[in-house]
Formats: C-alpha cells, structure tokens, sequence
C-alpha cells in the first residue's frame, strides 16, 4: 500500500516550500540593504568625497523611503494584485541597486539608495502577505521562523558583508550583489507564487503624503540638528512641520473611510503592542549597530572584515535561534518569547555600555554580543506572526506594511538620535572623546529596548494559532 502523498498536498508542500525561497531571498535583500554601507562608509567617502552629514544619507536615503511607502506599497499590492506588485517592487529595487554601484559621486549614489528604498517598500511587505497565502495555518509559526532568521542575519550581518566586499573587492559589490539575485528571483516569482488580492480599496493618496511628509520632517531635524543645532530654524522647521503632519496623519487615519492605516487596530492590544515594540526594538538595535561597526573599526583597529567577523556572535544568532523562537511561538504563544528577547537585548546593550573603554579587549565585548544576539533572535519571528494574526486576513497587507513602516521609522529615527547623542558627548577626533560619546547613546539604545519588552507585555496572552482561528469574527482583534 502506497504512503505517497496526494497530488494536491504535494502541490500545496511545493508551492509554500517555493513561497518561502522566493520571500525569504526576496526580503534578505531588503533587509541586508539597512546597514550594509555602514563598514563602507570610509571607502565610499574616499572615492566619492562628500561630509559626514552627506555619508549619514546614504544610509538614512534608503531607510526613510523604505519607511514612508511600506504602507502604500503593501496597499497597492492589495488592490493590484499581491504577486504582480511584488514583481515591481523586484524590478525597481534590483535596476536601483545596479545605478547605486555604478555611481559617480555622492549625491547619485544618494539618489540611487532612496529609490532602491522605493522598491523594496513595495516589495518586502508583500514577501510576508504572500508566504502566508502559501502556508497552512499550523505551520506558519515555523515558516516566519525561518523568515524571520533570514530577515534577522540580514539586517545585523550588514556590516560584515559590507566590510568584506569592500576589504576584498570594491565597495560598489555590495549593490551589485543585488543584481543577480533580483534576476533570478523575477522569473521564479512569476511562475511559482500565486497571485492574490486584499480589500481593493481605494489608494489612500491624502495619507501617504501625509505619513511620508511627517516622517521626513523629523527625521531630517534630527540628522541636522548636530550640524546646524537644536535652535536652528531649519531644525525647528523639521520637528514642528513634521510632529503636525504626523497629528494630521493620526487624525486622518480616525475619520477617514478608507485610510492607509485605519487607527481603529490600535483598538487591538495585540496589535498596538507589537508595534510599538518594534519600533522601540529597531531604533535601539539599528543605532547601536550604526555605532559600534565604526567603533571596533575606528578605536579598536579592527579592519571591516575583522569587525564583522567579532560581531558573529551578535549577527550569526538569528539562523540559530529564530526558528526555535518560532516552534516556541507555537506552543506557549509569541508574547512571553517576544518579551524575553526584547529585555536580552536591553540587557546585552546595557551590558555594552558599562564595558565599552578605549581598550577593551574582545574577551570583554563578547557576553554583550551573545546576549543580543540571543534576545535579537528571539524578537524576530514570533513577532512577525503576531503581526500577521492580530488582524483579519484581507488586512494582513495593511498590518505587514504598517509594522514594517514602524520597524524602519524606529531604524532611521536610532540612527539619528543615537549619532546626536554621540555627537553631543563624543566625537572622531581621539579614541576616548569617541567612547565618551558611544556610552551614553549604548544606554538610550537599551532604554529605547527595554521599554520595547514592557510594550509587549501588554500584547494579550494568546496563542498566534488561536488567534488566527477567531480573528474572522471581528474587525480586529478585542482586547483580552
């Protein structure tokens, strides 16, 4: 008697085996493109000239853009058509990264880094929408593990790959790594993901400008304010412009019909938990990155290789430990493992802080990287199926959008406010004013991740299966 499997389950294994190669190769891209400038800023300064302000952009370009149209762009795939936007999203991002290696000054390659972020704020929202069209509900827990654990070794082994492409060969290979990948995932996307759609609502025009002109404000305040000063018009100009349009975004997303993002699933303490989390999350761990990959570089001697490679602790501990925090989310629910990474992490930044000198040695340095690396590993996949659970399924667009939107907002506002509180206290000039200054921003990161675990402390105690099982019954998930 034959075991074999049917037909229709043997598709079904394949197609959601398929869906997580192509997202999961898919959204490594866009997550690798955060930080891995950040070991060749030094290079790229050296061919291209420009300030440190200037170098700040290249990374801030792409985070920014990539925060301020996750929302639009999971939107647009909702109503055009999942795959085919996707497919977009692919196209632009790949053809972005190839005019970002071929840049010939500064201001190009700046250009180039915000329309890649363009391409992969349509694109990445849609690697999540669509794994979970292609995954039976049971196992989803496991594929966002592994999901997530791509995504995760991807944001935080940014530096390392960086450092090693620009050491070995040029920094421009860190864009052009890009381009082959895009194209062979843009047949494979086409032939292998099934096309899907969300409410097909009408585009929340109004909304989008409003979300990206507050985001922009602020952000680009807190990157001139340590050039120009906190008093400046043009900083004060930023703060005020942008906090108003973001309160007219708020307002919008009340009263309107149809918004981007509707204000009522912040009802949902599942949903407002996980997200105020994230954003907390990303800005302590995007700025504590941003700082120490130049600080091992620059005070400690280590070449950009050498920095990456004593960062693996931290880097390499998602491939290890998200899918086991995914199985976890599975049996007990994705609060209690969110929670604990999330206070691992403030503590292993913490923990940075109070050993970070001049001369520490790296047998000092390395508690703190395991320690974040494990509480990083634990946050990434529970988190991105309560994501996805804590709104009804045609919804599921406007929750992956509006959290990844969050988690970048949180990585450029790190950045930004991590370097100023640097640049307050610290500087370039010798190695102890550079430690004087990464001391107190290591603290404000684990503060910023710490309060990141009391949020989700608030998320309900419930399981992501079950929650996926009752969320047809309600607009969005009631409170606990």
């Amino acid at each position: 008697m034959s075991s074999a499997a049917p037909p229709q389950q043997k598709a079904t294994r394949g197609g959601a085996v398929w869906a997580l190669v192509i997202t999961g190769v898919a959204g490594f891209m866009a997550a690798l493109d955060n930080l891995v400038v950040t070991t060749a800023l030094p290079s790229i300064r050296q061919d291209l000239g420009g300030a440190l302000h200037d170098l700040e952009w290249t990374v801030s370009a792409y985070t920014l853009t990539f925060a301020v149209l996750l929302m639009f762009g999971a939107a647009l795939g909702d109503r055009f058509g999942r795959r085919r936007l996707f497919l977009v999203g692919l196209t632009v991002f790949t053809g972005a990264s190839a005019a970002a290696a071929m840049a010939s000054g500064i201001d190009s390659l700046i250009a180039a880094r915000a329309v890649q972020g363009v391409g992969a704020a349509i694109m990445m929202p849609l690697t999540l929408t669509l794994l979970t069209a292609a995954v039976p509900a049971a196992k989803r827990g496991m594929a966002y593990g592994i999901w997530g654990a791509v995504n995760g070794l991807a944001v935080a082994s940014g530096p390392l790959i960086g450092g090693s492409l620009t050491e070995h060969v040029s920094w421009h290979w860190i864009f052009w790594l890009n381009v082959p990948l895009g194209l062979a995932l843009l047949p494979l996307a086409r032939l292998r993901l099934k096309e899907s759609h969300g409410s097909g609502a009408r585009l929340d025009i109004l909304g989008t400008l409003l979300a990206s002109g507050g985001l922009f404000g602020i952000v680009y305040a807190l990157v001139r304010a340590p050039i120009d000063g906190w008093t400046s018009p043009v900083v004060l100009l930023g703060l005020f412009a942008g906090a108003a349009l973001l309160g007219g975004f708020v307002h919008h997303g009340i009263n309107s019909k149809n918004p981007m993002l509707p204000m009522r699933l912040f009802r949902s303490r599942a949903f407002a938990g996980i997200n105020a989390a994230s954003l907390l999350m990303f800005l302590g761990m995007f700025g504590s990155i941003f700082l120490l990959s130049q600080f091992m570089q620059g005070v400690l001697g280590y070449s950009p290789t050498e920095a990456g490679l004593r960062m693996l602790p931290w880097t390499g501990m998602p491939m290890l430990v998200a899918p086991i925090a995914g199985y976890l989310s599975d049996r007990i629910g994705g609060r209690p493992v969110v929670a604990t990474g999330l206070f691992l992490q403030a503590a292993g930044l913490g923990y940075y802080a109070l050993t970070v000198t001049a001369d520490v040695s790296y047998a000092a340095q390395l508690p703190a990287l395991i320690i974040s690396g494990v509480g990083m590993s634990l946050y990434f996949a529970p988190a991105s199926a309560l994501v996805m659970s804590s709104v009804l399924p045609h919804e599921q667009g406007i929750a992956s959008g509006s959290n990844n939107a969050l988690r970048e907002v949180g990585g450029a506002l790190g950045i930004a406010v991590m370097s100023s509180i640097f640049s307050a206290n610290g500087g370039y000039d010798s190695a102890q004013h550079f430690v004087n200054g990464i001391e107190p921003a290591l603290w404000v990161g684990a503060a910023a991740v710490a309060v990141a675990g009391a949020a989700s402390l608030f998320i309900p105690r419930r399981s992501t299966t079950d929650v996926v099982q009752d969320a047809p019954q309600s607009p969005v998930l009631e409170n606990a």
